[in-house]
């Protein structure tokens, strides 16, 4: 057996693990207020990192591009509280002349 498969075995048998132990906890540490709050931010934390990596992240480098200035449009955007679809098409916007001006 390759260590391809080995690595892919391992990583399912952990992930089951994972997801075992995690429907096993009691609910009564499930309701705790404190977990319930850290519960709430997770996942604003994960698309916070995943869009700061590609924005940001070229392969292994770090760089500034037309995706940057998207993201600081997207920004300035929703300082002026602007709507959700107006936020998304001013970022391709400024993006896409970005990449194509620049």
């Amino acid at each position: 057996m390759s260590a391809f498969w080995i690595a892919v075995i391992g990583s399912s048998a952990l992930a089951f693990a994972i997801k075992f132990i995690g429907a096993s906890v009691p609910e009564t540490y499930l309701s705790n207020p404190r977990i319930l709050r850290i519960n709430t931010l997770i996942p604003v934390a994960l698309l916070s990192a995943l869009i700061a990596v590609n924005t940001f992240a070229n392969k292994t480098q770090l760089t500034l591009d037309n995706r940057a200035l998207g993201m600081a449009a997207a920004v300035v955007l929703l300082i002026a509280k602007a709507p959700f679809p107006v936020v998304v098409l001013g970022a391709a916007v400024t993006s896409a002349l970005a990449y194509r001006y620049i």
